[in-house]
């Protein structure tokens, strides 16, 4: 499967596309549970790793990638809206170890939602930014590369639980 990006510069856009061959349970799951974060968000061979989360409205995700060198870089994620195996919405922002947010890079609205395909689970990623520029800025920062990547590493995670599912059975 293939990570599928559109950009809307105009509306301060972008749209990610991506289909799992999972059910959409486990996919939620794979997205909301830091525990399954940490071992696909980040792109090899950085890794994600979760400081606090709280799944829920009003809650957050504080986490870092650490890059192959050993260096932090931190992000945040407050979660706005929550239904459920259906969708989720959070402003996401790169942050200290402590979530003080870092005003030198771009702010960005996430809203994601879940739908169930004949073959999987379908997930619509769309993010707004405050300006053209911040849009911009995120897109040269390699991000259509790195999240990307960070699919085929769930991609990986899915086959392998769905097959140990099966040999539980």
């Amino acid at each position: 499967m293939k990570t599928i990006f559109s950009k809307d510069p105009g509306n301060k856009k972008m749209m990610v596309t991506r289909e799992f061959s999972a059910p959409i349970e486990l996919v939620w799951k794979a997205w909301t549970d830091s525990n399954i974060l940490d071992e696909w968000w980040a792109p090899k061979p950085w890794k994600a790793e979760t400081k606090k989360m709280d799944f829920k409205e009003g809650g957050s995700w504080l986490y870092c990638m650490i890059g192959p060198d050993g260096s932090k870089h931190w992000s945040k994620a407050d979660y706005k809206k929550v239904v459920p195996a259906k969708y989720f919405s959070a402003t996401d922002y790169f942050c200290d170890e402590n979530g003080n947010k870092n005003p030198a890079f771009p702010v960005m609205d996430w809203s994601v939602k879940f739908m169930g395909t004949d073959t999987g689970t379908k997930v619509e990623v769309e993010i707004t930014f405050a300006s053209e520029q911040d849009l911009q800025a995120i897109v040269e920062m390699g991000f259509e590369q790195g999240f990307s990547a960070a699919h085929q590493n769930l991609d990986e995670l899915l086959k392998v639980r769905i097959t140990k599912q099966k040999d539980e059975i």
